[in-house]
């Protein structure tokens, strides 16, 4: 099975182009025209083993906002389509990750629900480098919803902002390729329903 997606949408404020390989080997070409971002999307492909091309133009010269929420929203419907009817993945994702003294737990459930908690968040500047700190939450609820899975994200520890992002994107990596993950002791969906 092909586990791809390609998605684009154009707007008056933005124009996103994601593709997603989900049996990759963390390849990606990362253009969002926001560097610290793009750093992330970086992370988030090379740690979760997705190749991913991502390609955005958007209205930064009035902020960050429109673009990173867009990215956000066409990411998670790639992530939905790529996926496909799940049957066979695990479904739950988590991961406990450390980058220097940040500390992030990440859990997924690719449940079809969309739910999002993040807690522990406390950023002490307005950006990293030419990314706002308050769009980090903005991007993982637009995946959230988008792709519809539950997704919780809890900041354990960590004092350095730039430390503190890169380890919500690489455990939230994680979490997400254990739930995509095949199994073989699961024939059908990981539900008693019998469909996600």
């Amino acid at each position: 099975m092909d586990r791809k997606a390609r998605i684009c949408r154009d707007t008056k404020e933005t124009k996103i182009q994601v593709e997603i390989s989900l049996d990759g080997a963390g390849q990606a070409d990362i253009d969002t025209g926001i560097g610290f971002f793009d750093h992330m999307l970086h992370g988030f492909a090379r740690h979760g083993f997705f190749d991913l091309k991502a390609y955005a133009q958007g209205d930064i010269h009035v902020d960050d906002h429109h673009t990173i929420e867009d990215m956000g929203i066409v990411l998670g419907n790639a992530l939905r389509e790529a996926v496909g009817d799940k049957k066979g993945i695990r479904r739950f994702g988590s991961c406990i990750l450390p980058m220097d003294e940040a500390l992030v737990l990440c859990a997924v459930d690719l449940s079809g629900r969309p739910y999002f908690v993040m807690d522990g968040v406390d950023f002490c500047a307005d950006n990293i480098g030419d990314m706002s700190t308050q769009m980090v939450r903005e991007f993982f609820y637009a995946v959230s919803y988008s792709c519809a899975m539950n997704l919780h994200i809890k900041v354990i520890s960590g004092h350095n902002d730039h430390h503190i992002a890169e380890c919500i994107f690489k455990s939230f990596a994680k979490a997400l390729d254990e739930a995509v993950t095949y199994d073989p002791r699961i024939s059908d969906v990981l539900s008693t329903k019998g469909s996600l």
